[in-house]
């Protein structure tokens, strides 16, 4: 797969916005419909069940409902301050709450934000396919700066991982083929961009921790330690449809009427629990974000018709499930924040909860 091969390498790429909850669904749908067939949507309707609400069960996280944001959100740097796009005109521009830090044509893409101490950092794709990876001071900085574009053939999976900072540098995985991946880096400060080789497909996870699981599959999934070259393998069932990171492991698994249930488990097979039951489906890609709050959706018998869903979290620690929305639209999560919208394209209602905080 080549670098300037854009119809290629938007198969991998994140889009600029969060994906609606009811394409998630449809997707993963899709997955159930490999593995033995559709459930009835009507038969997918949750149970009527009292949950708690995140105020109940977090009474201390920091949450926000925000009005007329102005931007598509991104990243939230607290409950409060959202870093997101917004088009005018001819260009896109990529804005800290009313604070404009780039502008790029409108046939470009912001991706991948992430944020480390003061440090902002992103993706820029041009309408060509070349991705550059950029920096900004949030504390009074006025200038971004480009960090290199020496990216090479960028993989990006639409995880929190395709950029992941760590001992000071920023981490990014590319490959031309199946054959090889390259794990690549750069210093916050610039620099000269260092190259890893890694034998095989694989994917940043958690650090220093890689996978050759690139989406939820079937069959093996090997997980590798960078620095010790451990490596742990996690064998599903061939009922089931597994993603994992090094701390818990996401199980679809199906029956011949459908999606049957989700468990969790460790990479080792240990501590497996049911989570969720048919007619449920992950709303965000990462596995148990903070290697805790599991995010899940719940279709509704007019999802196809709105696009909306249930939205629920599942907090691996206390066995809990929350309710956080009946009827949510856009969802997303990333640096330990989740953010949510309702209501209307003309009068959203973008709702944020710090996980990092409950």
């Amino acid at each position: 797969m080549a670098a300037d091969h854009p119809a290629e390498a938007a198969v991998r790429v994140k889009p600029t916005r969060a994906p609606r909850l009811g394409l998630i669904v449809a997707l993963l749908a899709a997955v159930a419909l490999l593995a033995g067939g559709l459930p009835d949507q009507k038969s997918a309707t949750p149970p009527a069940v009292t949950r708690p609400t995140p105020a109940q069960a977090w009474p201390q996280a920091a949450r926000a409902d925000l009005r007329d944001l102005g931007l598509d959100p991104l990243l939230f740097l607290d409950a409060t301050t959202p870093v997101g796009t917004t088009e005018e005109g001819e260009f896109l521009r990529l804005m800290l709450k009313d604070r404009q830090i780039r502008r790029l044509p409108a046939s470009a893409r912001f991706d991948n934000l992430t944020k480390t101490g003061n440090e902002l950092l992103w993706t820029e794709t041009s309408e060509d396919g070349r991705t550059e990876i950029w920096a900004f001071d949030t504390t009074g900085g006025n200038t971004p700066r480009k960090l290199t574009a020496d990216t090479g053939n960028i993989l990006l999976y639409g995880t929190q991982y395709d950029l992941v900072v760590a001992d000071g540098r920023v981490h990014w995985a590319a490959a031309d083929d199946d054959k090889a991946t390259e794990i690549r880096s750069i210093a916050l400060t610039g620099g000269p961009v260092g190259k890893h080789v890694e034998q095989g497909q694989w994917a940043l996870s958690a650090w220093p921790w890689l996978t050759d699981d690139v989406g939820g599959q079937a069959g093996e999934i090997r997980l590798r330690d960078m620095k010790t070259q451990e490596t742990r393998t996690i064998t599903a069932g061939p009922a089931e449809w597994t993603m994992c990171s090094p701390a818990w492991c996401r199980v679809m698994v199906n029956s011949a009427a459908g999606l049957a249930r989700i468990d969790l488990m460790r990479p080792d097979g240990s501590e497996r629990r049911r989570i969720a039951g048919p007619g449920t489906q992950a709303a965000v890609n990462d596995v148990a974000v903070l290697d805790r709050f599991e995010i899940l959706s719940e279709p509704r018998p007019d999802s196809d018709l709105t696009g909306t869903a249930g939205l629920i979290v599942h907090d691996v620690r206390t066995g809990t499930t929350v309710t956080l929305s009946v009827a949510a639209d856009l969802a997303a999560s990333r640096d330990g924040m989740l953010w949510w919208s309702t209501g209307s394209r003309e009068a959203t209602l973008w709702h944020t909860l710090d996980l990092r905080t409950a």
